[in-house]
């Protein structure tokens, strides 16, 4: 058993156990995850070694949390809603930082699609199923195996965000729930969190 609490599993199958299923998006997020650990020479952050930032919410930022270690609870993840699927990371100690962007048009497939919805239909026969689930091991196979065909790899110059701080809680007085201190308002002469804020 490994650190993790994980018997001898690969880091794919430690990344398809947290994230709950196999599916092209989390091999994308794996493998340009993968390829930027590759780049900056480094491994999975134990703290806040590393950050990264993502421009998208899907499957992909599964696999990045899993492999390299960064979070949105050990604040080292950074969310921008950008709607691109590219991921960031930098090392903190010497401000190195790559960019892995996958192209325009390299991971769609058609047919992959149609065999996808053919076995989603109320009328899939089990070879349809069976047709796609063995296309679907074949499209994670070939996205985990990719390089420059699929993904945009360089080296960038980005401002690191400010390391995690720890902040004092402070009591909401309409709610009776706690608040972050720099979330916290002050309206009236009262501490109220931003929900509340409209409350009194």
């Amino acid at each position: 058993m490994d650190k993790y609490g994980c018997e001898n599993k690969t880091s794919w199958e430690k990344t398809v156990e947290f994230h709950g299923h196999e599916c092209p998006g989390l091999a994308i997020g794996y493998r340009a995850t993968e390829l930027a650990l590759q780049e900056l020479g480094t491994d999975r952050s134990v703290d806040e070694e590393l950050i990264a930032i993502v421009e998208h919410n899907s499957c992909g930022v599964d696999a990045l949390q899993t492999l390299a270690g960064c979070s949105f609870g050990k604040g080292n993840l950074f969310y921008k809603d950008l709607g691109k699927s590219v991921y960031t990371i930098a090392r903190r100690k010497d401000s190195n930082a790559v960019r892995v962007a996958v192209k325009y048009g390299a991971t769609f497939d058609p047919d992959f699609r149609t065999l996808k919805e053919r076995a989603a239909s109320a009328s899939a026969t089990e070879k349809d199923r069976a047709l796609y689930r063995e296309a679907l091991q074949k499209r994670i196979k070939s996205i985990l195996s990719a390089g420059s065909e699929v993904f945009d790899v360089r080296r960038v110059a980005i401002e690191l965000p400010r390391p995690a701080s720890i902040y004092q809680t402070l009591q909401c007085s309409v709610c009776g729930e706690g608040v972050m201190e720099p979330r916290a308002r002050l309206k009236d002469g009262r501490v109220v969190c931003i929900p509340c804020e409209g409350e009194i």
